[in-house]
């Protein structure tokens, strides 16, 4: 086969899931954010396991999200939508029976003309300016919205992945403030909150990235590996150049092995002549420009060239990877390609 291979351990999901669990008291609710396919996993197999391992809350971005996390888990699990209710999806949230965090007076107005009954939570904003409503709108609709009995409020942090910044207690004391003497369920927390320590625990807390390996919970079990086969290699003499744009010169006498995949297959061009593959626990640097669909490699130092080299595995998570690529664990995970050949483990 001349794609990648790659292997997604949803055990591990679930490890991390019960790990960051366990790092707020048992009165706290642990969602799962499962948006966007699972951060790029397969977000079917994800909350299925996720369900098994005891989630009972999870988060997707839009309405059709919802449709996957609600045929891969039980009927009474809660999914819950942050883009809210918007045109459009009054039935897809009536059939799925999804929860909108409405985020504005007009999607206030909108769900309760056109699901009056329906459940529904509030997203407010404390500082980030993305979503949600502002104090003096929340002032303004809060006793009305309250007579409505919503499941959750919640809002969320904008540097929760730098535990020192202040803007995550200024964030922490504005919705301390805008829910304070309410009886319902609140949540403030994503992964970083969750590191952050029980103040900002609340009710519930939403792990996202940190479920499927990523920074900032740097004790997380790995989740993902990619192993790129290797088309050919060819010998390179001291002088002449590997790729688009003569990207490299060789120094010494060399050995290029080219990789099935690139920027296609969502590894960054940004990566070109940075980062590394790996062959077994040996490190092998990317020279070149990453193109559409090849990489290369330099294996001068091995003793002999594997069929593959790992580009995500045991000794490089998502996070280096971005780190090299200019980027963050977040793009790496979510732009994995398609023409992979998918493993699970662990299902």
């Amino acid at each position: 086969m001349a794609g990648g291979h790659l292997t997604v351990d949803l055990g591990a999901v679930a490890k991390n899931w019960r790990a960051l669990d366990a790092k707020s008291d048992k009165s706290v609710e642990t969602a799962a954010v499962v948006k966007a396919d699972a951060y790029g996993l397969a977000a079917d197999r994800v909350a299925a396991t996720l369900a098994r391992a005891g989630a009972k809350w999870f988060f997707v971005a839009i309405a059709e999200e919802g449709a996957a996390v609600r045929g891969a888990t039980p009927r009474d699990t809660k999914v819950c939508v942050f883009s809210g209710h918007m045109a459009g999806d009054t039935d897809m949230i009536h059939d799925l029976d999804l929860i909108p965090m409405l985020n504005s007076v007009e999607q206030i107005e909108r769900h309760f003309d056109a699901l009056p009954d329906h459940p529904f939570g509030i997203q407010l904003d404390s500082g980030m300016n993305r979503l949600g409503l502002e104090p003096d709108e929340w002032d303004t609709v809060r006793d009305g919205v309250m007579t409505k009995n919503p499941v959750l409020i919640m809002s969320h942090l904008a540097c929760a992945d730098e535990p020192d910044h202040p803007m995550n207690a200024q964030q922490l004391a504005c919705f301390t403030e805008m829910t304070e003497g309410l009886d319902v369920p609140k949540s403030l927390a994503a992964t970083g909150g969750t590191l952050l320590g029980p103040e900002y625990h609340f009710d519930m807390t939403r792990p996202g990235v940190g479920l499927y390996g990523g920074f900032p919970y740097t004790e997380a079990t790995p989740v993902v590996r990619l192993s790129l086969p290797v088309i050919q290699t060819r010998r390179v003499a001291v002088g002449e150049t590997v790729g688009y744009a003569a990207g490299w010169t060789a120094e010494v006498p060399s050995r290029i092995a080219t990789v099935s995949a690139g920027y296609a297959d969502g590894l960054i061009r940004a990566q070109s002549g940075r980062g590394h593959l790996w062959a077994d626990d040996i490190a092998c640097p990317i020279v070149g420009r990453v193109s559409m669909d090849m990489i290369g490699v330099d294996v001068t130092h091995l003793d002999r060239v594997p069929k593959a080299l790992d580009i995500l595995g045991p000794h490089q998570g998502v996070d280096v990877v971005a780190d090299a690529a200019g980027t963050i664990g977040y793009e790496i995970l979510t732009s994995l390609g398609h023409r992979y050949a998918r493993n699970y483990l662990g299902t």
